[in-house]
């Protein structure tokens, strides 16, 4: 049918968008992906709920409209996708968008094929669809679970290249489900034209805008919006273009510019950024909202067990099973590897592409006509991102800290011998640490060595922005200049507003000026003097001080368990394992070695020393984590 009249589209365009805000607002408030509110909204304004947005409601227009809006989308999405970060997992990544995709395609097409009895083409239709995680669900689960960098990288880039795999990939499956005896070759050709035709006019559209983006003199009035308008209409250029070539191609296409523009350093990316971001949140409101309200819930009823099946074997044996092959190896400790397979919510990929789907399945002029697969594939598929989305989104910040995952952020800045090592202790104590260094050379060496390192200027705010200093706890101040590491402290402190900040003093006489100065300060050469003269004095110390971080820990803690306050350090020895003493108890700024009888209070710092295990065990009793 033909799309509703102006006056009446207007209207109803503009309160979906005002509903779409009001997910957004929501999102924010209880901290968990809008998309949960974007398809409620959609099923309570769609044929289930209120009945003002139907199936006509567009017309023929909701392809090109879902189109351009998940164009948008995949290029906001690929523009934040940093190749500094995907340096930071490299193996892992390749495999989860390798070898994890093929598994979750193929474990989610059998799940389909055996718990709900379909054909094996719809079956893969489904599993190619759900291949896509996204980083419209992935992106605000990781902006409240502040996990390791690398954990972040590898989740972030599996939902940016997903996305255009999956869609892609369903294209050709599709083609698989209406046409006649499809040969594998023919398939795979098909997959590997449209992918070539995609990333190919990506690399034009992306070259030509940076070209007019670096050598055109633009307007001194106007060049930030200039720049910002000429990056979005490249984006839809790019997108059209690859779609006249070879249908679905334009996804690859806008996903290739997106991050060759997001790391060539364009001018006024920041402005180019913040204007994306919210085109792309009116965008993604509208097109949640307007698919999800064209989901009939006889869909989902109408899978019975089937489809809990289904979305119990997709979360929980398909996702733990790719995520445990792609990121084998020591790289990710073992509760990573359960976070990472916990979240793994479906987004506007599998929505927006589904349903363009079962429209062509649901009419009766094609020849390849079938209603009963069009409600089996909107149904799973709307069925496994309401869950996953609800479960592994709403629950990713408790399922984070039940494992342990967010670790302390340290930014060092400086990443030279003493940059280096100080990282090193403190990954094997297990803290979220980030080497920032701005020679090149030292850079690479830094992440040769394992460490996440990013390149740039400490005493520069947007770097260390960039870094993670919104939500850095430490800051040390490690460079060989002094005058630099003063200057960091102080932005750390006063820009940030971080807990603790550290600078090193490699002269000794600048260590007064940098303490009137309110920066806590290590004198290098003190330091140096203080450690020689264990080795000779107190040489058993010294060695075990060596140990620190690996098999031995001090660590110092707040009390804040409330069954401790009254207790005396002799009752809480006895409930302390072995292999752990209590080493100094302070209190209101001042520290003491404590007797038996001391009588602790709520607030009471104290430092545990011993056995690395005992040590982490002792900070459970006392300083439990909510």
């Amino acid at each position: 049918m033909a799309a509703e009249s102006g006056a009446t589209l207007v209207p109803l365009v503009a309160g979906i968008l005002g509903l779409g805000v009001a997910a957004q607002v929501l999102a924010d408030r209880f901290q968990v992906p809008s998309v949960l509110f974007l398809i409620l909204a959609g099923i309570a304004v769609g044929p289930t709920g209120l009945g003002v947005v139907t199936p006509e409601t567009f017309g023929s227009s909701l392809s090109a409209i879902v189109g351009l809006s998940v164009a948008i989308i995949v290029f906001e999405g690929a523009f934040h996708l940093k190749v500094d970060r995907l340096r930071e997992a490299p193996a892992a990544t390749v495999r989860l968008v390798t070898v994890g995709a093929a598994i979750s395609l193929l474990g989610t097409a059998a799940a389909v094929r055996f718990a709900l009895g379909e054909s094996w083409d719809i079956a893969l239709l489904v599993g190619s669809l759900l291949v896509a995680t996204g980083p419209t669900v992935i992106t605000p689960i990781l902006e409240v679970v502040a996990v390791r960098d690398r954990v972040a990288a590898a989740l972030e880039t599996e939902g940016v290249v997903n996305d255009v795999t999956a869609a892609i990939l369903a294209v050709v499956i599709f083609q698989v489900v209406v046409l006649e005896d499809p040969t594998a070759s023919a398939v795979l050709a098909d997959f590997v034209r449209r992918l070539g035709i995609g990333v190919i006019c990506g690399m034009v559209v992306a070259a030509v805008i940076w070209y007019f983006l670096r050598h055109v003199d633009l307007s001194e009035d106007n060049a930030p919006q200039t720049a910002r308008l000429v990056t979005l209409v490249g984006a839809l250029v790019a997108y059209g273009a690859a779609n006249t070539l070879a249908s679905e191609a334009g996804i690859a296409a806008v996903a290739t510019a997106g991050v060759l523009l997001g790391n060539a350093d364009l001018p006024y990316e920041a402005d180019i950024e913040s204007f994306k971001g919210d085109v792309t949140l009116l965008v993604l409101s509208f097109v949640f909202i307007a698919l999800a309200a064209l989901l009939q819930l006889g869909d989902l009823v109408s899978l019975g067990p089937g489809g809990i099946v289904v979305v119990v074997v997709v979360a929980l044996v398909v996702r733990p099973l790719l995520v445990f092959i792609s990121a084998r190896g020591d790289r990710y400790t073992f509760a990573e590897k359960l976070f990472m397979s916990a979240v793994g919510p479906r987004g506007i990929i599998p929505a927006s592409v589904a349903t363009l789907f079962a429209v062509e399945l649901s009419n009766p002029n094609n020849a390849y006509y079938d209603p009963q697969a069009a409600s089996v594939l909107v149904g799973t598929v709307f069925l496994v991102i309401l869950t996953t989305v609800v479960f592994e989104g709403g629950f990713a910040r408790h399922i984070a800290e039940y494992l342990d995952v967010i670790p302390m952020r340290v930014l060092i800045i400086g990443g030279g011998k003493v940059g280096r090592a100080l990282a090193e202790r403190l990954e094997e104590r297990g803290e979220n640490v980030v080497v920032i260094e701005a020679d090149q050379e030292i850079i690479e060496r830094t992440r040769n060595a394992g460490f996440t390192a990013h390149h740039g200027d400490g005493t520069d705010t947007e770097v260390l922005r960039s870094a993670g200093a919104d939500n850095a706890k430490i800051v040390v101040a490690a460079t060989g200049d002094d005058d630099a590491n003063l200057l960091t402290a102080q932005l750390a402190d006063s820009k940030f507003d971080v807990e603790t900040v550290i600078a090193r003093a490699n002269n000794p006489d600048n260590v007064d000026a940098f303490e009137d100065l309110g920066v806590r300060t290590i004198d290098a050469s003190s330091a140096t003097a203080w450690a020689i003269d264990n080795v000779i004095e107190r040489p058993a110390l010294s060695d075990w001080m060596t140990e620190l971080g690996r098999s031995g820990d001090v660590q110092e803690i707040e009390i804040t368990a409330e069954d401790l306050v009254g207790k005396t350090i002799g009752e809480l020895d006895d409930e302390l394992p072995n292999g752990v003493l209590i080493a100094l108890v302070g209190r209101e700024g001042n520290s003491e070695i404590p007797d038996s009888d001391f009588t602790l209070q709520h607030g009471d710092h104290i430092t545990f020393l011993g056995r690395k295990e005992a040590v982490h065990q002792a900070i459970d009793r006392c300083h439990p984590r909510e």
